[in-house]
């Protein structure tokens, strides 16, 4: 068995018929929306209410330390936490344009952010699935932080699902949560 195969499908499977179809119909107002008072978001340059700002365009993505709990993040912010993940990922690894959370232009509509997310994600797929056996076995190299650097690539394409889970069931949840707001 080639678990490697199995890993993509199992993703792409999530990807296809979950993920994907729960984010037809995004709204700008959607994509926006703070449930509460001080969440984490993508905005216009220099209006991030945030302490970092990352992002080289229109829009910038927000960030910083905190002493409790992270804020509650928009699913602007989420979409452009997996887009620039994909994207610094296809950089490192698979060909893609160099990029960083400084130099990623975060997209500022919705209809923009999920064209960017579906082209980043396609290039990240092709990319892992092209790792092949070999590949999965690997280790991640010097493109890796350094606690990662020698463990295998299997171990990245595994964080990298638990993201695609994780951070899809929160934008669930938030289009649940704002579709039946008071």
């Amino acid at each position: 068995m080639d678990w490697g195969v199995e890993v993509v499908e199992q993703i792409d499977e999530h990807w296809r018929s979950r993920l994907r179809p729960r984010l037809v119909g995004l709204t700008d107002d959607e994509y926006f929306w703070e449930p509460v008072e001080g969440c984490w978001t993508v905005s216009r340059r220099g209006e991030s209410r945030a302490q970092w700002s990352f992002g080289s365009g229109e829009f910038t993505w927000d960030y910083g330390e905190t002493d409790g709990p992270e804020p509650v993040t928009t699913i602007a912010w989420r979409i452009g936490h997996l887009s620039s993940g994909f994207a610094q990922s296809n950089a490192k690894r698979f060909g893609g344009p160099p990029t960083s959370l400084e130099t990623f232009e975060y997209a500022g509509t919705a209809t923009e952010a999920l064209q960017q997310l579906d082209e980043v994600y396609a290039c990240w797929l092709d990319g892992v699935r092209r790792l092949g056996v070999d590949g999965f076995a690997q280790p991640q190299g010097p493109a890796a932080p350094p606690q990662f650097a020698d463990l295998p690539m299997a171990r990245l394409v595994l964080y990298s699902n638990i993201e695609i889970a994780h951070h899809g069931a929160e934008i669930y949840l938030l289009r649940d949560l704002y579709l039946r707001r008071g």
